[in-house]
């Protein structure tokens, strides 16, 4: 098992000590092992896995993403109206977005305190 900072372990051994739980706090681990009708007996951690094998599970979460990705340009769309640039049509990144859009705040909080 590999030790990380802040006491954290790395994923890559699923064997954690029963006082430890991935995420540094201090918790009892159950390892009780479940049966599964028709198939040898599986872990929580296993049954996780195969789940997220399957591809109704894969198409799910990638619909979920799409989604979730879509709201987000959507988001900087509305964003990006806000911001005073010249040309006021200029295509600007993410990045470029968000800070331009902290200088304008930046800017206005001056304005308002003069």
């Amino acid at each position: 098992m590999d030790f990380l900072p802040c006491g954290m372990y790395s994923m890559a051994d699923s064997t954690l000590p029963d006082s430890v739980d991935g995420h540094g706090s201090l918790a009892k681990k159950s390892r009780e092992k479940s049966t599964v009708t028709g198939m040898a007996t599986l872990t929580r951690e296993e049954r996780r896995r195969r789940r997220r094998a399957t591809q109704k599970y894969r198409m799910a979460h990638a619909t979920r993403e799409r989604v979730r990705v879509e709201a987000f340009n959507v988001a900087f769309g509305e964003l990006r109206k806000l911001l005073p640039t010249i040309p006021p049509d200029k295509k600007l990144s993410k990045i470029e977005i968000l800070r331009l859009a902290i200088c304008y705040i930046m800017y206005l909080n001056q304005f308002l305190e003069t």
